[in-house]
């Protein structure tokens, strides 16, 4: 390993700040993804902090390396580590999701200076990731660094760009797979089972390699010998544990998707070192009250018997309100959901059905 111990405890305190940063956000914002950030938190610190070549001052400089988050709704850790290397103000964070915000839910290369694509759609990631090594190759060029989540690859495109990325050698790409064993609808090994996962990308003729996620020296090096491979793409496969960092988020599916309230934000601070007084959750809801635009005025959603009249709703709990009104309606009705049920609210009518 070329990063000495005080290398490994700078990023180590470095992905603490991170995770702080997570969770205020998404405190802030009231909406966003903690668990699937906070497991990765380490991984995109060290390449932030330690591996990614960048020019804050320039984010189009032509020889950066390329970074590229598959599962955009854990964009929370990229906006706190873009921000702590200085693409954008760190204050800018509390605007997380905002209407007009650089820092929308998923990833917009539109917006945000230092992200490179657009990501959200989730299976995309390694596809795109492959097209900029492509076109990026040459003798001391650029890398192009792709983090996958576990469930997403479920999804055969991200198998076909395994095969593609083989077949070209691709040397300059590094995959990182996100493996909590966790996603939307509950564990992987019982949603849809990804093992024998090191043998998959094996025979996929990737260049493998497996460490704990959570051990910033393990990474290190895993990101040091995945430079060393040559005429093949590398693919880090990190255990994770979603939700790391706060005790009563980790591993819990609860938090894939939830933002913390007034004194679950407090105790996960605290877990992180900071103890947060209650006037400075005020001061915390204040400063993004001063980003806010008005409202626009409520629309009547069509399930006003499941919410108080004129009350306004989001699509989704409309979306999820009105099935569970037209399955009562219409026995016959069958519902399909993908993995996405506690965020389309198809689970309530999983729960009446």
């Amino acid at each position: 390993m070329t990063a000495g111990r005080t290398v490994i405890a700078e990023l180590e305190a470095r992905a603490r700040q991170i995770r702080r940063d997570i969770l205020t956000m998404i405190y802030a914002s009231q909406a966003g993804h903690p668990g699937g950030s906070l497991s990765a938190a380490d991984i995109v610190t060290a390449l932030y902090f330690h591996f990614l070549r960048l020019n804050p001052a320039d984010p189009s400089w032509e020889e950066r390396d390329r970074f590229i988050l598959s599962k955009g709704h854990a964009c929370p850790v990229w906006y706190s580590c873009l921000a702590e290397r200085g693409f954008f103000p760190v204050e800018e964070l509390s605007t997380l999701r905002e209407i007009d915000s650089r820092l929308q839910g998923h990833p917009d290369m539109k917006r945000t200076p230092g992200v490179d694509i657009t990501t959200g759609s989730l299976g995309q990631g390694l596809s795109a990731a492959i097209g900029m090594a492509l076109g990026l190759r040459k003798p001391d060029g650029p890398r192009v660094y792709v983090m996958l989540g576990d469930g997403e690859l479920n999804e055969g495109q991200v198998w076909e760009a395994a095969m593609a990325a083989a077949k070209f050698g691709l040397d300059n790409l590094i995959a990182v797979v996100d493996y909590n064993d966790l996603q939307l609808d509950g564990h992987c090994s019982d949603v849809m089972p990804i093992e024998p996962l090191a043998d998959k990308w094996r025979a996929f003729n990737w260049h493998v390699i497996a460490v704990n996620g959570h051990s910033m020296e393990e990474i290190v090096n895993a990101f040091e010998q995945a430079l060393a491979v040559r005429e093949k793409p590398a693919v880090i496969i990190a255990k994770t544990v979603k939700g790391k960092g706060v005790s009563f988020m980790e591993d819990d599916c609860d938090w894939h998707g939830k933002a913390p309230g007034d004194e679950e934000y407090r105790k996960a601070m605290e877990e992180l070192g900071v103890t947060v007084p209650p006037e400075e959750l005020q001061n915390i809801k204040r400063r993004r009250r001063n980003h806010i635009h008005p409202a626009p005025a409520a629309v009547s959603s069509g399930a006003e018997s499941a919410r108080a009249a004129g009350k306004p709703a989001s699509t989704r709990d409309a979306y999820g309100d009105v099935l569970v009104e037209l399955g009562e309606e219409l026995p016959d009705l069958v519902v399909l959901e993908a993995d996405i049920s506690k965020s389309t609210r198809t689970d309530r009518f999983a729960a009446r059905f």
